[in-house]
């Protein structure tokens, strides 16, 4: 496993999940972001002359030292909510900004069902919007079958998690399915190495911090973009906080 390449400018891959409008939130505030504010931080973005770039883009940057811009900025979103067809991606189109969306394949087309009593249940795209935004350019990978925590689960059944959500995948896009991202944040040696012998090229965690902080492609570092965060807040992120940021256990959790 190759490290990251030196001398290349922070990568910020950023972490969304839900986009729409919600009540606020009493906990778990990065599955959530209100439209108006991911609006305004699209703006931002567009006028702040960042380079908006794709996963495959940031991963050749940091990875095989291709030309990077001097603030690239990825846009990824976790799990695959109907809600992201519905608001989050006209905005993306009207800047021309790509984006990865990660999707729990034997959940598309129904609800978000790992989510606990503390969670409204939210619905996820179906397959036919999944091929429609796959043709309109948004790029797809894997969230897992079912959004377990992988450290927690046998080696069998995490093969299972791992390789066949992205042979589904493969067969409802009719395409490759290059990366990964690991549910929770949860993962283990194991589960890097199982995501690697699947031919998986990348697999995104929750651990902060820029891309560039990786010990492989195999457990890349984001940013998470949570409720509450404004432009100062968010402008602090993609400028300041880069140093990698572990958390205890075996892996972190986006909904802390």
């Amino acid at each position: 496993m190759k490290p990251p390449v030196t001398g290349q400018p922070p990568v910020s891959v950023l972490m969304y999940h839900q986009v729409g409008v919600f009540p606020r939130p009493k906990a778990h505030r990065a599955v959530f972001c209100d439209v108006r504010r991911f609006a305004a931080q699209m703006n931002f973005l567009k006028w702040g002359g960042y380079g908006v770039i794709s996963l495959e883009q940031a991963w050749r940057g940091v990875f095989e030292g291709a030309s990077l811009p001097a603030r690239p900025v990825v846009l990824t979103f976790d799990d695959g909510y109907e809600n992201f067809r519905e608001h989050a991606w006209p905005i993306l189109q009207r800047h021309g900004f790509p984006a990865s969306v990660f999707l729990v394949t034997d959940l598309i087309g129904k609800d978000s069902a790992w989510l606990d009593s503390s969670f409204q249940k939210a619905r996820l795209m179906d397959g036919a919007t999944v091929r429609r935004l796959a043709g309109e350019g948004v790029n797809f990978g894997s969230h897992t079958l079912s959004h377990p925590r992988l450290s927690q689960l046998p080696e069998a059944q995490m093969r299972r998690e791992i390789f066949d959500s992205k042979a589904a995948l493969e067969d409802l896009l009719g395409a490759p399915v290059p990366d990964l991202c690991y549910p929770y944040g949860d993962y283990d040696v194991r589960a890097r190495d199982l995501a690697a012998e699947a031919g998986y090229r990348l697999a995104l965690t929750c651990i902060r911090g820029a891309a560039n902080t990786a010990d492989n492609a195999f457990e890349i570092p984001r940013k998470a973009i949570s409720w509450g965060d404004n432009l100062l807040g968010y402008a602090w992120k993609l400028h300041m906080k880069h140093a990698r940021k572990d958390r205890p256990g075996a892996g972190p959790d986006v909904y802390d």
